[in-house]
């Protein structure tokens, strides 16, 4: 079927279309002449049983004329039990009778023959009806000749006029295939364009709101995503370049400092024990944007997909995560809490949210879970300097820093916050930023919302 697959879209679709409504129009024709041959045969079977009727009341009431008076094409015997003709009207022969002996035998009882017309002098077929009456039987000759040609007209009518009406059909389905496939045309057009241009674009949205309408307006959505998509890719590429290039240019210049240093004075003692502290802070500066960087990409990559969820608590999650620091870290008490998800992508969330609060805090930092509902609110409360309301949002953007206490120096990467509101969401949870309660407290207090696990699983599980 090579040939096939090789014919535009536009050609199959006339094609099969064209082909099926000449199969429609054959099988159509076909039923058409064989319901109207039955119709018409039991019309001349129905005329001929009357008539042999009314020749039957006759013969009950002794008074058959001879000729029987017959009107239209039908010719009528009254045989008696030896085969002979006791009457007959005009134009039937009154010595043989239309049937033969083996003949009257099989439909003594009443029927219906069919007979060669040439036997009794007529042209064509002729279809004779047998009933009986006493001892007595009436015979009816149709002849079909008539019928036959009304049959073979409407034959012949059919048979002429169907090849220009397939053909007129093909040149309408043509154009009218060729109509509805314009707007796909105009989206591969458009499609074509926006490749060869290399630049955003949208592709043209028909007026109709059909199949293609929706087509369209998928595939824009979907140009929209990649357009977003690769601008944060070019975005995010730009911030880790300029990120990266920050320690490592530090690193060179504190490293050309000391080799400048040794050749002007190569006795000289270099200070190495500092340059290698020096080197070891931009070392582990670079190790954690590298590590947030590639956390970032994994995420990305997977999207909504989560790890393999499990139901974990959430107070014992936060005390796990508070004994990696100081006393200025505490955790509230409450009663345990439940959610599902992934127990180490929560604790990276946690965790992300306490260095944070540890970085800026004058003296303490609370960690909190308290129920809300059908959510559970993880809380991560400093008493800092606070973040103005209007950056609440965007310093959840990749490498957003504020110029204040929260900037550069004091050891973020800039994308802390951005991971904590992309692992929140894959797990179907929301992060904010408010301020710490009661009102008008000094700091800042960081919630994370999760869907609540409402019924504790048994056994002790992992935090």
């Amino acid at each position: 079927m090579t040939w096939w697959r090789a014919l535009s879209l536009r050609t199959r679709l006339m094609v099969v279309s064209v082909g099926l409504l000449a199969l429609g129009f054959a099988v159509g024709g076909a039923v058409l002449v064989t319901v109207l041959a039955v119709t018409l045969q039991r019309s001349a079977d129905a005329e001929a049983t009357q008539t042999a009727q009314d020749v039957v009341r006759l013969a009950e009431q002794g008074a058959l004329p001879d000729p029987l008076p017959v009107a239209g094409e039908q010719l009528v015997q009254v045989v008696d039990d030896a085969s002979r003709v006791r009457t007959a009207s005009i134009g039937a022969d009154r010595l043989v009778p239309f049937l033969r002996d083996p003949e009257l035998a099989e439909v003594s009882g009443g029927g219906v023959l069919m007979i060669d017309g040439d036997r009794i002098g007529v042209r064509g077929p002729v279809r004779v009806t047998a009933v009986p009456a006493g001892e007595l039987t009436v015979l009816v000759a149709k002849p079909m000749a008539d019928l036959r040609e009304s049959l073979q007209r409407v034959r012949a009518s059919l048979l002429v006029a169907f090849p220009p009406l397939v053909l007129a059909l093909a040149v309408v389905m043509w154009r009218v295939v060729g109509a509805t496939l314009r707007p796909v045309e105009a989206l591969r057009a458009g499609a074509a364009e926006i490749t060869a241009a290399g630049r955003p674009a949208s592709l043209p949205v028909p007026a109709s709101r059909d199949e293609i309408y929706r087509l369209a307006v998928t595939l824009n959505d979907m140009l929209s995503r990649l357009e977003a998509a690769r601008a944060r890719q070019r975005a995010f590429i730009a911030d880790a370049a300029h990120e990266l290039r920050s320690p490592l240019a530090n690193m060179r210049t504190e490293l050309e400092v000391a080799l400048r240093l040794a050749a002007r004075d190569p006795d000289a003692d270099a200070d190495w024990p500092r340059l290698a502290t020096d080197l070891l802070i931009d070392a582990e500066r670079l190790a954690r944007l590298v590590d947030d960087l590639l956390l970032l990409a994994r995420t990305d990559e997977t999207g909504a997909r989560q790890r393999a969820a499990e139901p974990v608590e959430l107070r014992s999650l936060l005390r796990a995560v508070a004994e990696r620091y100081d006393a200025t870290v505490s955790v509230a008490d409450g009663d345990p809490l439940w959610t599902r998800g992934s127990p180490e992508e929560l604790r990276r969330v946690v965790a992300n949210l306490v260095d944070n609060a540890v970085r800026h805090a004058r003296s303490r930092v609370v960690l909190s879970a308290e129920p809300a509902g059908d959510e559970h609110v993880i809380a991560v409360t400093d008493d800092g300097p606070g973040v103005p309301p209007a950056d609440r949002e965007r310093v959840f953007d990749r490498f957003t820093r504020l110029d204040d206490a929260r900037a550069r120096d004091a050891g973020g990467t800039g994308l802390g916050l951005a991971i904590v509101r992309d692992l929140v969401h894959r797990h179907g949870g929301t992060v904010r930023l408010t301020d710490p309660h009661p009102p008008g407290t000094p700091g800042l207090r960081a919630e994370v919302r999760l869907p609540a696990l409402r019924e504790p699983p048994d056994g002790t599980l992992r935090s």
